[in-house]
């Protein structure tokens, strides 16, 4: 393990975040595990992660964050602070996916998307940023999706977020390379990790049924999707928590800006577009005149 030790992780409660936590603590770490509602319903899972670390060599810490709320923000991380010390690493996996007609989402829908899944993000980073540029060290590792790259129907707000959030990783990166603070984004595939169970649907049902006999594609698309992830040979989500592992114990500096992990199709599409997004990038960077610190490495 390298000698970065604390971790604090968003939206703990399931999915990867659940995952990832008890894989660093596996390994040793100390994880601030954050997430909503801790004392109503997510209060198995932040029970099942203290039964957990108390069989790990790691520690873990539960606190009470949403990503939505300024002062909830300001004052979870205040409260991991005094809690772990400080801290090496912020993993953003907070977030939720959508499904359905892209007009049939309601403008407040859009915009709680963004606010979860991109404003979310940036408020967390915000709050750890000044005390990891002091220190001239840490690592911003933000859970995006393929999603991110590519574009699917019927998902329309979900993936809007995500490219939001990969721009915004993305200018963070080359900005912060000279302070010693690395970001890096993780682009996983589909996984069952009760991604389809949480999705938004839309509000604007008399948008939906003037679909007519469209209106139940997007319900079939997604539908047929949950039914491969959950066969026989779906792909494990610990994929993706082995991958922010790894990326973790990388040296400062030598991280890829991005890591696909989709072993449903290979991830070669994504692999492809960041590949020729690190080429496009490098001509612009010389044609400007911009030397990043560290040069860029794109997972392939």
């Amino acid at each position: 393990m390298s000698d970065i030790k604390t971790v604090l992780i968003t939206g703990t409660n399931s999915g990867f975040g659940f995952l990832t936590t008890r894989t660093l603590l596996k390994n040793g770490y100390t994880v601030v595990a954050t997430m909503r509602d801790i004392e109503g319903r997510n209060k198995n899972a932040a029970s099942e992660l203290q039964k957990y670390a108390g069989k790990s060599p790691g520690t873990v810490h539960i606190i009470e964050l949403d990503v939505t709320s300024d002062l909830s923000v300001e004052q979870g991380i205040q409260k991991a602070l005094d809690l772990a010390g400080h801290l090496d690493v912020v993993i953003n996996n907070a977030g939720f996916g959508v499904g359905g007609f892209a007009e049939t989402f309601t403008v407040e829908q859009w915009q709680y998307v963004f606010e979860v899944n991109v404003f979310g993000v940036l408020r967390v980073s915000r709050a750890v940023l000044p005390a990891m540029r002091k220190a001239g060290s840490g690592l911003i590792l933000q859970v995006s999706s393929v999603m991110g790259r590519i574009v699917l129907p019927y998902a329309a707000p979900y993936s809007a977020t995500k490219w939001a959030l990969e721009a915004m990783s993305e200018s963070l990166r080359y900005e912060l390379a000279s302070t010693g603070v690395d970001v890096a984004i993780v682009e996983p595939g589909g996984f069952l990790t009760g991604f389809g169970e949480r999705m938004m649907i839309p509000e604007d049902e008399a948008r939906v049924a003037s679909y007519g006999p469209l209106a139940d594609m997007p319900q079939k698309m997604w539908g047929g999707l949950m039914e491969q992830l959950a066969g026989e040979n779906a792909p494990d989500p610990q994929e993706v928590a082995d991958a922010i592992l790894e990326l973790i114990e990388t040296p400062a500096g030598l991280r890829p800006l991005r890591t696909v992990v989709d072993p449903l199709t290979g991830g070669e599409a994504g692999k492809t577009i960041n590949q020729t997004s690190e080429m496009v990038q490098s001509e612009l960077f010389e044609q400007f005149g911009i030397t990043p610190t560290h040069k860029e490495r794109v997972s392939a």
